[in-house]
Parts: C-alpha cells; sequence; structure tokens
C-alpha cells in the first residue's frame, strides 16, 4: 500500500482517500500535471543537463546560437514582403518565434532556459559539486551561443545568401540590438529572460507550443541576450555599432538580467 502512495504522490489524484486506483487513473487522464510533478520532471532534467559531456554542451549550445539567427532573418523577410502599416509588427514578430522553435525541437542548448533548469538540482543539494556543475553548464552554454551568433551575422553581414533588401531589413530590425542605454536594456531582459525561463514550466503541459511564448518577447520588443547578440554583433559587422556598443549596450545587460531573471 505504501508502494502505491509513492508511486501516486505526484499524481493531481494522489490527495484524493475516497477513490479507488481506477478512479484515480481517471481523474489523472484528465487533470493538468501538478505542481509537484512538473517541478520533478524539470528538476530531472536539470540533473541530465548537468550530467552531460563538455563537448556535447558546447555542440549544441553552438547549434542553439546558430538557430536563433532564424528569429532574426526571418522577421527581416515579413518586413520586406509586408506592406508598411500599423498591423505589420503584429505579424513580423511571429517569424521571431522561429529560431526558439528550432532550439526546442531539436533540444538545443540556449542559454536563456538553462538559467533554471540546472538551478533546481542546486537547490536541492546545496553543494559545492552542484554549484560546479551549475558554472560550468552556463559558462560553456553562454560562450557557445555567443561564439555561433557571431558566425552567423558575419555570415549575413559579408556573403550575398540574402539580397540587399533583406539585409537592410536585419539592419533596421536590429538597430533595437544597442538603441537603449545600460538600465533600459537591463530591465527589458529582465521581462524577457523570465518569459523564456517561464517556456521550461510550461513543458510538461505545452510541449512544442512553448515558443509562442516569445512571440511576445519580439511584440513587446524586450531585449533576449542570444538573439540580441544576432543583431548586435551583425551591426558591428556592418560598422553600424561599434564592439563597446556590443559589450555595455547589449551583452552586459542582457547578461546580468538573464541570470537574475531566470
Amino acid at each position: 500500500m505504501q508502494d502505491d502512495t509513492d508511486q501516486n504522490r505526484l499524481t493531481p489524484a494522489s490527495e484524493l482517500s475516497n477513490l479507488n486506483e481506477r478512479e484515480k487513473k481517471a481523474v489523472d487522464q484528465q487533470s493538468r500535471p501538478s505542481a509537484a510533478l512538473i517541478h520533478e520532471t524539470i528538476r530531472a532534467e536539470g540533473e541530465r543537463e548537468l550530467n552531460r559531456s563538455g563537448v556535447a554542451l558546447m555542440l549544441s549550445g553552438f547549434s542553439a546560437g546558430l538557430s536563433i539567427g532564424f528569429s532574426v532573418v526571418v522577421p527581416a523577410i515579413l518586413m520586406v514582403a509586408l506592406p508598411d502599416t500599423s498591423w505589420e509588427h503584429l505579424l513580423t514578430s511571429l517569424g521571431y518565434t522561429v529560431g526558439f522553435l528550432i532550439v526546442v525541437l531539436g533540444r538545443q542548448q540556449l542559454f536563456t532556459e538553462n538559467t533554471l533548469t540546472p538551478v533546481l538540482p542546486l537547490l536541492k543539494f546545496r553543494d559545492r559539486h552542484h554549484l560546479g556543475q551549475v558554472l560550468r553548464l552556463w559558462s560553456i552554454v553562454l560562450v557557445s551561443n555567443i561564439a555561433a551568433t557571431w558566425v552567423f551575422s558575419a555570415v549575413l553581414a559579408h556573403t550575398p545568401v540574402f539580397d540587399p533588401q533583406i539585409r537592410a531589413a536585419i539592419a533596421a530590425f536590429s538597430q533595437t540590438a544597442i538603441q537603449y542605454d545600460f538600465w533600459p536594456t537591463f530591465l527589458k531582459a529582465v521581462f524577457a529572460g523570465w518569459l523564456v525561463a517561464l517556456m521550461v514550466w510550461l513543458m510538461p503541459a505545452a510541449g512544442d507550443a512553448k515558443p509562442l511564448v516569445t512571440y511576445v518577447v519580439a511584440l513587446a520588443h524586450l531585449a533576449h541576450i542570444i538573439a540580441g547578440s544576432v543583431e548586435a554583433s551583425f551591426l558591428v559587422h556592418l560598422g553600424e555599432a561599434s564592439l563597446a556598443d556590443y559589450a555595455f549596450r547589449s551583452l552586459s545587460p542582457r547578461c546580468s538580467a538573464t541570470l537574475w531573471a531566470g
């Protein structure tokens, strides 16, 4: 009897003592995942990510950085294709979700998602081993993401893969990456980091619909660190921004805000 209780303790019907096992299963099938089940699912995912090899994290992080580049390219393509109207932004913002969709479906490592998942095991065990694992994962994934964004933006800026009209639209779309000073960007990045970390909590219920959360990031002109790195580095390649702009108006406020928000 104790085994059955332990087995069902994470299900919504676990506290209903007046139901038999068949009735509890029927209730569980029609219920949303419990908060405890979501927490333990994410913690188990965090344990698995912490135990991945450095090479695996690096390759997955680099792939994610490349994929996020399409969250900059697709909106620019839509900007060129759509008429200049008051509702254009509503549609171009949908293109922003494409890169995140690729990352989620491809199970790639994105820094903003990892500000939450690996922290749950750390909060449970609270030891130096898990702290070292979390810092290792963050370092590898962040550096890999950023390196990939520079490669992606270099290809956009210095090759004819897209025609001049689309490249001009990418440059226009990217201006917001360096438009604001540190604190406005920091505040925008807090909300963006919170929303992207929220995708992790939606995992058991929302599945592959999670990237739709990032529609709000684009719609509200919030500041995502990795997508913003594509935008800001593209402007650096074009000579429309300096490395100081990249470091102090884009990367540093977004990075610190993402860690705080997660």
